[in-house]
């Protein structure tokens, strides 16, 4: 049995009919799947245009429009009918008659049409007796056949995980799907406008990198034929864009991919997008007010507003961001001051009194200072709060507190227990940053995976002088969810990463 013929055994009633009429069009020779349609106005462009307009307007003043969109509903009548058509700006109603598209139209060609198909429609604009815009067809156009049938109306695509494998389907039918596929961009143009306001040059730098830093990570890795060797998908822009500091940009961002080989869950997938910005002659505090400005910028000229709702919870981005030392909260919520704390076992003890795992790799006490803030006060940041003092085991590439170099001047950002930004005042040293990735290379030696190789040409790089700098990296997804009010990550990506089925 040939392929086709096993397929054909395995169509629904619905396939099989919808494959029939596809033949019976070409029979009249029409194609099936179409050819160009000029439209002269979207859905969105006809109810702003004439939705103010009265019945008795528009039949004083006919207003001729081409419109095209998929078939939602609908409503046969014998000789006439309403469809609801889909277009990316929204739906809209036709009304087609028999004696306005002509009968062999009428019944060849509109009486050969199913939901989900694509159509063109010529006509004047009307109202209906309970005022609904609506478009009456003079010329009707088949433009694409759709073989499969839509999910059910009311129920859609019931399972979460084929929303996803399918999204195709799922921007179809489900309304708030396609209202986080258009507010996704608005909000990255929004990131674009503000930076460049700033004076922000935006740069693309490479994603294939020979050697793994800029972050704490594991990675994908792949191998390039022609250099024989392998490369790195980047897990960070941070260290080509901070080489374009030393080559004098001054002011730049990059707004990309970057993938880690790491877990999934509602918060975390393989490929992910950031913006990186690394401003000269900046520092910690600099990038403190950037985010703040930015992130009101966004939320303002996206949605309206300032002021968003989760799970019961005002978290108002308009109000200035707390900012609060990682010591301070640790000593808020466990009564330990790690600032006393100079050796390594006691800090141990504290861990062990308060079953904290401790890794291997976790040698100094800011590791352990690092696993309580995580344990006992990540979770519990619910209004914006910019966490600051970073111990330098846990920060290869901030520059060291003046006060206490125990520390660097590194900060996070948290909203509602979640991590949207990480800053540094960007270390410029170079003798000391081999010493950072000296000290990163023994956390390889002891298991942790995720530690930065040396970099030599990035040492190199700073020798030639690198100004006093502050550099943010901010997550796109995260933002995204929190201002389009979702809790997972795959309902702001178009197409997320699955398990396989």
């Amino acid at each position: 049995m040939s392929e086709n013929n096993q397929q054909e055994m395995n169509l629904t009633d619905q396939e099989q009919v919808r494959r029939e009429k596809a033949t019976r069009l070409r029979e009249l020779g029409i194609d099936p799947y179409g050819q160009r349609f000029e439209r002269t106005h979207t859905h969105g462009e006809v109810r702003a245009q004439f939705d103010d307009q009265t019945h008795e307007e528009l039949e004083a003043s006919p207003h001729s429009v081409a419109i095209a969109g998929r078939i939602m509903m609908i409503r046969d009548m014998g000789k006439a009918a309403f469809m609801t058509l889909q277009d990316r700006s929204g739906l809209l109603q036709v009304y087609v008659r028999k004696d306005a598209i002509g009968e062999d139209v009428f019944t060849q060609v509109f009486k050969q049409s199913d939901l989900g198909d694509f159509v063109g429609i010529q006509g004047d604009v009307m109202k209906t007796r309970t005022g609904e815009l609506t478009v009456k067809a003079r010329t009707y156009t088949h433009l694409s056949k759709a073989l499969r049938p839509l999910p059910d109306k009311f129920h859609g695509l019931s399972d979460v995980e084929e929303r996803y494998r399918r999204r195709y389907v799922d921007l179809i039918v489900n309304e708030e799907a396609r209202r986080i596929a258009f507010l996704r961009p608005k909000i990255i143009r929004a990131f674009q406008q503000y930076m460049d306001s700033q004076g922000f040059i935006e740069v693309e730098t490479p994603v294939l990198h020979p050697i793994l830093g800029g972050a704490a990570a594991r990675p994908f890795v792949t191998h390039h034929n022609t250099l024989d060797r392998d490369f790195y998908l980047r897990i960070a822009t941070e260290l080509p864009l901070k080489r374009l500091i030393v080559g004098g940009m001054e002011r730049v961002y990059e707004i990309g991919r970057l993938f880690r080989n790491e877990g999934m869950d509602t918060r975390h997938n393989p490929e992910f997008t950031t913006m990186e910005a690394y401003q000269a002659y900046g520092d910690m505090e600099s990038m403190m007010d950037l985010v703040e400005a930015l992130l009101r910028h966004v939320a303002q000229s996206t949605i309206g507003t300032t002021s968003i709702e989760r799970e019961g919870v005002m978290i108002e981005l308009g109000k200035p961001f707390a900012r609060r030392s990682m010591v301070d909260l640790v000593k808020e919520e466990t009564g330990i001051d790690f600032k006393t704390i100079e050796d390594y076992e006691t800090a141990l003890a504290f861990a062990k009194d308060h079953h904290i795992q401790v890794p291997p790799h976790a040698y100094g006490v800011g590791h352990i200072l690092n696993l309580f803030f995580e344990e006992y006060c990540e979770k519990k940041l619910i209004q914006p709060t910019i966490v600051y003092g970073h111990p330098i085991e846990i920060s290869p590439l901030a520059k060291k507190q003046v006060e206490d170099p125990r520390y660097t001047q590194r900060f996070e950002l948290f909203i509602h227990g979640s991590e949207y930004a990480n800053a540094f005042t960007e270390l410029n040293d170079p003798i000391d940053q081999r010493e950072r990735f000296e000290a990163q290379l023994k956390e390889r030696d002891m298991g942790n995976e995720e530690a930065n190789q040396m970099d030599v040409d990035f040492v190199e790089a700073l020798e030639y002088g690198m100004p006093p700098c502050g550099g943010i990296g901010i997550g796109i997804d995260r933002l995204v969810m929190l201002l389009a009010k979702t809790n997972s990550i795959r309902e702001v990506l178009l197409f997320p990463h699955m398990r396989d089925r």
